[in-house]
């Protein structure tokens, strides 16, 4: 019997709490925040800045004054007599027909004197070469062969000028 009142007690109290709250609702204590809702959208105007003026395109002449080259069209190089040239007549060799950066120096040999070094091409193949022949696809020719390096001197056009140029490379032994 005095678990079922004090059950009825605190239910009672309760119910006054939650009366007691929804008086503390009733009252005209909002008001304020009720206008301020009631009026933000129309005191917030955005600040948008206006476009700029578009201006007329007005279109340009390439070359108009007739200084400049065409980039487009091919450049007709003259010849220097003598001027270091490759040897375009000569047949290609194997190795020609890689680009350098393709190849890779794995290792050398030595056999009658002569040293040779060992090439794996992209088709897992192993080549050999030795001193003077040719490598690459910029006519290098073999220049050295060291056990940790291949040294090659490729003849390669320049592309502001079109002479020919000297460019040595080196492959470095691969592990």
């Amino acid at each position: 019997m005095a678990a079922s009142m004090h059950d009825a007690i605190i239910k009672r109290l309760l119910l006054l709490c939650v009366c007691g709250a929804l008086m503390a609702c009733q009252g005209e204590q909002g008001d304020d925040l009720d206008a301020f809702m009631r009026n933000a959208p129309s005191d917030k105007r955005p600040k948008v800045k206006p476009l700029p003026e578009v201006q007329a395109y007005l279109a340009m002449q390439y070359n108009a004054d007739g200084q400049l080259v065409d980039p487009f069209r091919a450049r007709k190089v003259a010849r220097k007599a003598g001027a270091l040239q490759p040897n375009l007549n000569r047949p290609r060799q194997l190795l020609e027909s890689y680009p350098l950066e393709s190849l890779k120096y794995v290792g050398s040999i030595a056999k009658a004197k002569l040293q040779y070094a060992l090439l794996l091409t992209p088709d897992h193949g192993v080549q050999q070469v030795r001193l003077g022949q040719y490598v690459g696809q910029d006519f290098g020719v073999v220049t050295k062969i060291s056990e940790t390096q291949l040294d090659l001197k490729e003849i390669v056009q320049d592309d502001l000028s079109g002479d020919w140029v000297v460019r040595l490379s080196t492959l470095t032994l691969q592990e």
